[in-house]
């Protein structure tokens, strides 16, 4: 029986599993939208909201600058160095920290997560793995437009 384990092994161990959510995250931040499929997208879910909300508690003490006390400096850099565990490149966490935490700290979720949304779409050919995309809620459309 299965009783208090959660998630999803995908066929893979933990620290293959862990490297795929990290690159799938680092992906997802860069493009805004990613497409996989569903029971990846499914777990993906929950890892990019729970990064994203790192970047959106501090957004007011980034906003602050150089004015910001030295409680709220060491706040910041735990807040980042808890994303890099999972972002892996610096443009992804450039853009998690300047984009994606303040468009998503505007009040756009009460309270934790949502940030994310998942999209069924087909089957793919080869497989027949049901496919996904995940998106970032209201971000996705705006880079959509803008293009």
């Amino acid at each position: 029986m299965r009783h208090r384990n959660t998630g999803r092994k995908l066929g893979r161990k933990s620290s293959h599993r862990t490297a795929l959510f990290n690159n799938l995250v680092t992906s997802l931040i860069q493009h805004g939208r990613i497409e996989t499929t569903e029971a990846k997208a499914k777990e993906l879910r929950a890892y990019a909201d729970s990064t994203i909300q790192w970047s959106v508690d501090v957004v007011a003490l980034a906003a602050k600058g150089d004015k910001a006390t030295a409680q709220e400096k060491a706040k910041l850099l735990h807040a980042r160095r808890m994303a890099r565990q999972t972002v892996k490149t610096r443009e992804a966490m450039e853009r998690l920290f300047n984009e994606v935490g303040p468009h998503f700290a505007g009040g756009h979720s009460k309270g934790r997560g949502g940030y994310t949304r998942m999209l069924k779409t087909r089957n793919r050919k080869g497989d027949a793995a049901p496919m996904a995309f995940v998106e970032l809620v209201g971000l996705y459309q705006v880079e959509a437009a803008q293009a």
